[in-house]
């Protein structure tokens, strides 16, 4: 599609969410408050639809989630604090500013010197600390990920694979000594620590943590509904069974899955 096609179709859009904020009850009653949720939401339609590989609810996820920029931006013209040609103005120049090696007269440079003219240039910015942009409602396995990436980009990162290694093995150690000692306090850190260096050795090794996670959960909830299934073949009650007839039933499972 030309350009000028993707234009016109933005356009239309824009028109659309006009007359639905000006006619429809619902559409007319929303505020920036009422709407996260339901971005939220959409997001994380968006992230199944990637990680089910389905082409098509991508494209209409992506139609939900262009809706929610679009309707944000609505509301806030209706009091002169922006509209959409801000938003839209808004990331060109950030993206401008921070691609210098593409936009001005600067020599070429890798993939890794990308990232780390990205976080001095946003220090450049006004920010303070390079961890400043990470968001403070970031689900806690990707806001690990994001403080690690993020540190990693200006060089504070392990030297080899076995360093990130010993880190878990040190952690869990630590977690071992404070199990013994009863304090819930500790054992929490220890814990929380303990996953902190798992994540960063996902990140290191070249594996998305939430990802793999993700993925083990759907791989445990066939599985586990396949053992509901066979025991419910055999008239077994999962609830009355003991521990020993679940784990039988459970390598079962594994063995064919």
């Amino acid at each position: 599609m030309s350009k000028e096609k993707q234009l016109k179709s933005i356009g239309r859009l824009l028109e659309i969410m006009d007359d639905l904020r000006e006619k429809c009850p619902w559409d007319k009653k929303q505020t920036f408050e009422s709407l996260k949720s339901l971005t939220i939401e959409e997001t994380y339609e968006l992230v199944d639809a990637i990680s089910e590989n389905n082409i098509e609810e991508i494209k209409n996820e992506l139609g939900d989630l262009l809706l929610h920029v679009i309707f944000y931006s609505r509301i806030a013209s209706e009091s002169n604090k922006f509209d959409i040609s801000d938003v839209a103005n808004s990331i060109s120049k950030k993206l401008i500013f921070r691609h210098p090696h593409i936009y001005k007269e600067v020599e070429e440079i890798n993939e890794s010197e990308v990232k780390l003219n990205w976080e001095k240039l946003k220090l450049k910015d006004g920010r303070e600390s390079i961890l400043e942009g990470v968001p403070k409602s970031l689900p806690s396995i990707l806001k690990s990920m994001r403080i690690q990436q993020k540190v990693s980009n200006v060089g504070f990162d392990w030297k080899d694979e076995s360093q990130v290694k010993n880190k878990i093995l040190e952690e869990l150690k630590e977690l071992s000594n404070e199990l013994k000692t009863g304090n819930l306090k500790k054992i929490e850190n220890e814990f929380g620590d303990l996953i902190f260096s798992v994540i960063n050795f996902g990140r290191y090794i070249g594996i998305n943590p939430d990802s793999a996670l993700e993925k083990t959960n759907k791989k445990f909830i066939k599985k586990f509904k396949i053992l509901e299934n066979k025991m419910k073949s055999e008239n077994k009650n999962i609830q009355n069974s003991s521990l020993t007839d679940l784990n039988k039933y459970w390598d079962l499972v594994k063995e064919k899955y």
